[in-house]
């Protein structure tokens, strides 16, 4: 089960950032948009996005360009990116691989191929959670409804206490360090600090209360947080 992910298209040509942002959101992603470096740059900070699609040429600079102050920042250097170009020569497109890019396609290309990509990236950066129903603690989760039951009694959360919940059913007895889970459930190119691993194990521990289920969530001092039912 992938999460609906964000897909940050940078192109300068408004026809080809229509139907790219049309196929991306047919495919079920959120599509966003800029036309230059500056309006791309305020959208990555503004959104964090899953994956970027960045056009080799654009207004006062390039794609390439782009793509290498992306890798020497911390805070984005793990956010995939697709080039999109014209150019269809080997060397550019090593030069495009080179600077950063995980994949290159070139124009004119099907939309098929298009998101067919987008995905084999996406699934190489983005967590992805089991689709089979799992039972642990007298908790009952399935990810199909996405709904939690205890003795008969649904348990209301929301999407990321609900994805905690089922790495930790699925992961019981071990434990995990902030940095882990952050990678684990909120994937690795998502740029949030440690402490708000705290505020959704807070979140869920409330959640589980009413049915006596907190305690199934366990602070390991030094070290994280586990799941377990000894």
């Amino acid at each position: 089960m992938m999460m609906t992910a964000k897909i940050l298209i940078v192109e300068d040509e408004p026809a080809i950032a229509e139907l790219l942002a049309f196929n991306v959101m047919q495919a079920g992603f959120i599509a966003l948009r800029a036309h230059d470096a500056d309006t791309a740059w305020a959208q990555i900070r503004e959104h964090s996005p899953d994956l970027i699609l960045l056009d080799w040429m654009l207004p006062e600079t390039s794609g390439v360009v782009i793509a290498k102050q992306l890798r020497a920042e911390p805070r984005t250097r793990d956010i995939p990116i697709i080039m999109l170009t014209a150019r269809g020569d080997e060397r550019d497109k090593i030069l495009g691989l080179e600077s950063g890019a995980d994949d290159y396609i070139t124009k004119p290309f099907s939309p098929r191929e298009l998101m067919a990509r987008i995905r084999a990236v996406l699934r190489r950066h983005i967590p992805v959670m089991p689709d089979e129903n799992v039972s642990a603690g007298g908790l009952e989760l399935s990810p199909t409804t996405h709904r939690v039951m205890a003795k008969g009694t649904s348990i209301e959360l929301g999407p990321t206490e609900f994805r905690l919940l089922q790495f930790f059913m699925t992961h019981a007895e071990r434990v995990y360090s902030r940095t882990q889970l952050l990678d684990q459930v909120w994937g690795t190119q998502v740029f949030v600090e440690e402490r708000t691993v705290d505020v959704h194990i807070r979140r869920l521990r409330a959640a589980l209360e009413p049915v006596a289920a907190d305690d199934l969530i366990q602070t390991v001092r030094g070290s994280g947080y586990r799941f377990s039912t000894q």
